[in-house]
């Protein structure tokens, strides 16, 4: 019999890579996500523990990133109970971008965040735009700055991707984002 926690970590690991595929990379919410994609250069590492043991993950995911260049971007899933409240994982956002920045590695590395119940500052909960940011569990996601900046220049215009977003998921829908995103979570083994 395997372990369920095994099975658990290993739904979450597919819920997410499915939602770059199906959402991320799909709609071309991240123009260079399908650079890195295939060959396959995403970490996808899963956290169960609480606030304390997130920090530890974003230093431990920091240092493989300084010690495999094959490694493009790492997501960092968050699993634990009171991480799923995201007033709570705002503040554990907020304590790891400080550490990464206290840690030497700002300007090297810079910190995005996705989670279920994502809402941009001054926007309404029922705003299909939150959908950019919505991923099926709450993510911490690791990015190289250089990365960013060499994809960026394959774009002819780098500062519309964000308002290209807004319309798209504008047009999509709530329902739509509703639907893949229960689809994701609903898969997970009994």
């Amino acid at each position: 019999m395997a372990d369920s926690s095994l099975l658990c970590e290993k739904h979450v690991v597919d819920a997410t890579f499915k939602w770059v595929d199906d959402i991320v990379i799909k709609h071309n919410f991240c123009p260079f996500a399908r650079y890195v994609r295939t060959p396959s250069r995403i970490r996808c590492v899963v956290i169960t523990g609480d606030a304390g043991d997130v920090i530890k993950s974003l230093y431990d995911e920091l240092r493989h990133l300084e010690e495999n260049d094959n490694t493009a971007t790492t997501l960092i899933a968050l699993t634990h109970s009171s991480i799923a409240d995201f007033n709570e994982y705002l503040d554990v956002l907020a304590i790891s971008d400080n550490m990464l920045h206290d840690w030497g590695y700002g300007g090297t590395y810079q910190l995005a965040s996705f989670h279920p119940d994502y809402v941009f500052d001054g926007s309404d909960v029922d705003d299909a735009a939150n959908y950019t940011n919505r991923s099926p569990y709450p993510l911490l996601h690791l990015i190289r700055e250089a990365d960013i900046t060499h994809y960026m220049k394959k774009e002819e215009d780098a500062e519309k991707i964000f308002s290209h977003n807004i319309e798209k998921a504008q047009t999509l829908g709530c329902p739509y984002f509703e639907g893949v995103l229960n689809a994701l979570k609903k898969d997970k083994p009994a």
